[in-house]
């Protein structure tokens, strides 16, 4: 076979695997929206595909059973949590901050069922699912840290702190949707100024890690 059969036979399977990825983003993307608010046991595979106006067999061919479907929802919805609280590189510590936090609940609040799968760790112990939880967690302490500190290799002592808050955001949170009786910028002001007296905390025992100070205002 020539170069020039080569190529045209690698063409069609790189329009095949286009073609193929694009059906999977669109499967993972019919999912979040039917896993958004409804739990993993609520609805069957007949439930998803029919809402989802697909062949049952289409969702195995992609993601082999209906956990590996709910995996790849997670994990997807995870990471545009992750990439968008790691954004916002331009503003200052404190906003960025600020923001993190925000995105955090804004997620949680329109993604509750899978919120709750995240942060419980899933059914019974699901390594799978703790190891997306404590992805997130990491990359939350990640991105606080170097929009507090400009980088994210900290003190052991500095990353405990962090994570401790973290893992308290977890509980607020999820009270906070079962009982929204607080707006969510109220929740994410409460949420800023406790992450404040942690910081304020680390850096009195470590001030190697001073916390960030809002930028001065004229006038």
């Amino acid at each position: 076979m020539n170069i020039s059969q080569q190529r045209a036979a690698v063409r069609p399977r790189a329009r095949g695997t286009e073609r193929s990825a694009a059906r999977r983003a669109e499967l993972i993307s019919i999912g979040r929206r039917l896993f958004a608010d409804t739990s993993y046991d609520a609805l069957s595979m007949d439930d998803i595909a029919r809402q989802a106006h697909v062949a049952k067999g289409l969702i195995y061919y992609y993601f082999q059973s209906k956990r590996g479907y709910y995996l790849a929802i997670i994990q997807d919805s995870v990471a545009d949590l992750v990439t968008y609280a790691a954004s916002g590189l331009e503003l200052p510590p404190v906003d960025r901050v600020h923001r993190t936090i925000d995105s955090y609940l804004r997620y949680a609040e329109h993604n509750q069922a899978a919120y709750r799968t995240i942060v419980s760790g899933g059914v019974g112990f699901d390594t799978e699912v703790h190891a997306v939880r404590d992805g997130v967690r990491a990359a939350i302490v990640s991105t606080i840290a170097e929009g507090a500190y400009g980088r994210v290799d900290i003190a052991p002592l500095a990353r405990i702190g962090l994570l401790a808050w973290v893992c308290s955001v977890e509980g607020a949170t999820l009270d906070w949707i079962a009982r929204p009786e607080l707006s969510r910028a109220t929740m994410c002001e409460l949420l800023v100024r406790t992450l404040g007296g942690t910081m304020r905390a680390i850096e009195e025992l470590d001030p190697a890690h001073p916390a960030p100070r809002p930028a001065r205002r004229d006038g």
